[in-house]
């Protein structure tokens, strides 16, 4: 994982997930770029912190697919709630991921 910058993040994204790039300079754009107020970045990094950890991970990034498509698909508001939840713990456990590992 890069150093917890904007920059580095941004060219870690670059290198290593690159079809994450576009998204990311998006988001940055509308709402940090032209921004005066450095608020919402800590909840920018937070998500794409968290994007860029998955997607380091391909068999994890499938697995969270898999669980949050699994959801759309399900009847059951039970099984589809466990679906998501799972989902969600995945990427909660990813962006739990530090700088240099």
């Amino acid at each position: 994982m890069p150093d917890r910058t904007p920059k580095a993040l941004r060219a870690a994204i670059a290198q290593y997930a690159p079809q994450l790039l576009v998204d990311f300079d998006r988001h940055w754009r509308r709402d940090i770029a032209d921004a005066y107020d450095l608020a919402p970045v800590p909840a920018f990094m937070a998500r794409w912190w968290a994007e860029y950890a998955l997607a380091r991970d391909p068999k994890l990034t499938a697995r969270v697919h898999d669980l949050e498509d699994a959801a759309g698909r399900e009847a059951d508001y039970a099984r589809a709630k466990a679906f998501i939840e799972e989902a969600g713990q995945l990427r909660r456990e990813a962006a739990k991921a530090e700088p240099g590992r």
